[in-house]
């Protein structure tokens, strides 16, 4: 089984934001990599990873990482692929904000995709989302997922109307 997403960050402490990830792409039923990769300890083996990412059949780059969060943007430099980055509040960030200012304003030309703060499960219903362009039983999976959610909160719409209040009028 050949890889469809390749999730990276910078080091394996983000391994606990990027596995909200990790596990929504095994819930829908994509293959995925997980790696570790920093553009500033190992800038050639990213620039290898992302050149050669493409031809392996990775098809979504998912890249977290915080502090000055270089790792999507030098990961778009050198993909094709569409790159989701996920910024992260890392032991040395300014409460995330150099993350989320780092991946979110990347240079004409070298767009990022980029989701909240921590924010790795969103990045993977992006990348199944893209997935899901050229892939029926990928899309049947995200409409079902979306449906899962309106029901969820029609639930909770239910639940809010047993709750009783002198002057609540619904």
């Amino acid at each position: 089984m050949r890889p469809l997403v390749s999730i990276i960050m910078g080091s394996t402490s983000d391994m606990p934001v990027m596995q909200q990830a990790a596990e929504f792409l095994d819930i829908m039923e994509i293959p995925f990599e997980i790696n570790a990769l920093s553009a500033h300890r190992v800038p050639h083996q990213v620039m290898e990873f992302a050149e050669g990412a493409a031809g392996r059949g990775v098809r979504v780059i998912i890249a977290g990482a915080g502090g000055a969060a270089h790792l999507p943007g030098v990961i778009a430099a050198y993909t094709p692929l569409p790159v989701i980055g996920v910024p992260i509040k890392s032991s040395n960030s300014i409460d995330g904000w150099d993350s989320i200012l780092s991946i979110l304003q990347m240079p004409s030309g070298i767009p990022v995709a980029t989701v909240a703060l921590n924010g790795s499960r969103n990045a993977a219903i992006l990348a199944a989302q893209m997935l899901a362009l050229s892939d029926d039983a990928m899309m049947k999976k995200v409409k079902a997922f979306k449906a899962d959610l309106a029901s969820k909160v029609a639930k909770a719409n239910e639940e809010l109307a047993d709750i009783k209040y002198k002057y609540k009028t619904n």
